[in-house]
């Protein structure tokens, strides 16, 4: 009976907060918050909020409008890893394999470039950066795939040190180990380029800076539809929301279908986990293993770990939060008999973010339409 009770309060709380939220809107809103934007931006996460700061920074005078379905930018933005890096040796070489040569350069190039502009706008200090280095890690059974990495570790530092202007990126740290105490690991690569931050800080240094440049943020707002005539963008949303605009971006990432479902992109679910505080962690800089797909870092003293969604891709393929068997296990094997084997363990928090995968690693920026 409880929860009938529950469900009752909960649909009756849902009527009401409608009519509370979107009344008719007063002389006032209409004079402020549902004038006319420039710019609408959908999406409060990372590419949103540096979209909106851009434009504001190349028009200081437009009127730009972030709208967010939540009360945080959920999606992956704060529910990522932290790791600022450009792509492990062998995750590079995965890609090789896939495309061209020059496209793969060229996105290692936008990405340390990237990472360099969010520094300069944000600053170290706010997004907790630290450039303490990442490993990738190689089992027995990988040794083709180490082997293949040391060949062609040269070539890629030649290369590297053209874009990102250090010199031997990448090299061998074996010697490092005993430092660390895996379990079944026999080789470690050092790429010394590589940084960490901190999402959630970063995320709120975005939003506070966008506020303070004039950016308006609707937090609450999932934008259902939008009609675009010669006129202008008409943008709805939940709760009978309605906003005129001259263009609008679309910055959901794997949520973009659900608005522009002609986009080649398919959401890809990470889950994720987090230990309670270990004394005397010996991890120091960022972790990869298997192309990528796993990787962990020490954050506070506990191990940040995520990945294994090659293990399930069809089931990781979702727009649902969610965690699955599969994956916890997987994590959950690899933590306690890799990472830290014969230690005692506990987990203290488990979660899932979602990204978005387009057909290769390319950003996708286009003009969908006029003004779209």
């Amino acid at each position: 009976m409880d929860g009938i009770k529950i469900a009752i309060i909960s649909a009756t709380f849902a009527v009401h907060f409608k009519l509370i939220l979107m009344p008719n809107a007063s002389f006032w809103e209409k004079e402020t918050f549902y004038q006319k934007a420039d710019f609408v931006i959908v999406g409060s996460g990372i590419v949103g909020l540096n979209t909106a700061i851009c434009l504001k920074e190349r028009v200081p005078s437009a009127r730009v409008v972030v709208l967010e379905r939540g009360t945080l930018p959920t999606g992956a933005s704060t529910r990522n890893a932290g790791f600022a890096c450009f792509g492990s040796l062998s995750e590079l070489l995965d890609d090789l394999d896939s495309q061209p040569e020059d496209e793969v350069w060229a996105l290692v190039d936008k990405r340390w470039s990237g990472l360099q502009r969010l520094r300069e706008r944000v600053g170290d200090r706010n997004l907790d950066f630290h450039q303490w280095g990442g490993y990738e890690l190689f089992e027995k059974k990988e040794t083709a795939t180490f082997e293949n990495c040391k060949a062609r570790m040269g070539d890629f530092n030649e290369k590297l040190t053209k874009i990102i202007g250090i010199k031997n990126a990448f090299e061998i740290a074996d010697n490092q180990l005993n430092t660390f105490n895996f379990q079944h690991i026999e080789h470690l690569i050092l790429n010394k380029a590589e940084g960490q931050l901190h999402t959630g800080k970063m995320m709120q240094a975005l939003w506070q800076l966008a506020l303070k440049m004039g950016v308006q943020i609707f937090n609450g707002v999932e934008v259902t539809d939008f009609e675009n005539t010669a006129n202008g963008l008409t943008i709805y949303g939940n709760y009978g929301f309605e906003l005129k605009a001259a263009k609008m971006a679309v910055c959901t990432n794997g949520f973009a279908k659900s608005l522009l479902p002609t986009m080649e992109i398919d959401p890809a679910r990470n889950q994720v986990l987090i230990t309670k505080p270990i004394e005397n962690l010996p991890l120091k800089g960022t972790f990869h293993y298997d192309r990528g797909y796993v990787y962990f870092r020490n954050i506070d003293n506990r191990v940040l770990l995520g990945g294994f969604r090659n293990l399930a891709k069809a089931e990781e393929t979702t727009a649902q939060f969610g965690l699955t068997n599969t994956i916890q296990d997987a994590l959950e094997n690899f933590l306690k008999t890799t990472i830290l084997p014969n230690q005692k363990v506990e987990i203290d928090q488990w979660w899932s973010g979602i990204m978005g995968v387009g057909q290769t690693k390319k950003p996708i920026l286009k003009e969908v339409e006029p003004n779209l």
